[in-house]
């Protein structure tokens, strides 16, 4: 019953998202059985293709609890999320994901991400859009002086 709960509450941002110019999506984000964060999808709002509902939730709910680090968060999500947004759960850490609609149903809705699903096994010469390392003398410098950082904060 829970779990339909909080299903029902991203379904419901995710049409009420529809009435303000968003997308059809929308996600909530749960510590302890707490409502953290609940948003919509703002692609087109915000002219941001990452602004998936997501990801706006992660965004928020990082924010509610000062911390990058949702690990002891789940996400409900009003559908299944696609590669973008599954790596920022990844990231942040959440520990389980709930999904209503699949990525099947979001196709058909002209959501379709099966050309990222596609791409993502494929070697780098054989995607579609190119991709290419270049040499740079300074290429991991960034990396050298992060490893010699007394006071990182690790992630």
């Amino acid at each position: 019953m829970k779990h339909e709960f909080f299903l029902t509450k991203a379904i419901e941002k995710a049409m009420e998202n529809i009435e303000n110019g968003g997308g059809p999506f929308g996600a909530v984000i749960v510590k302890e059985g707490e409502i953290i964060a609940t948003c919509g999808n703002s692609v087109t709002i915000d002219n941001d293709p990452t602004a998936h509902a997501e990801v706006n939730c992660i965004r928020e709910a990082c924010k509610v609890l000062n911390t990058f680090d949702l690990s002891d968060c789940v996400i409900y999500s009003s559908c299944e999320p696609c590669p973008m947004c599954l790596s920022a759960i990844y990231w942040a850490r959440i520990q389980h994901i709930y999904y209503a609609a699949t990525r099947k149903d979001a196709a058909l809705a002209g959501f379709d991400d099966q050309h990222i699903y596609d791409e993502i096994p494929l070697k780098e010469e054989d995607r579609s859009l190119p991709i290419e390392k270049v040499t740079h003398t300074l290429s991991v410098l960034p990396f050298d002086k992060w490893r010699n950082k007394e006071d990182k904060t690790e992630y």
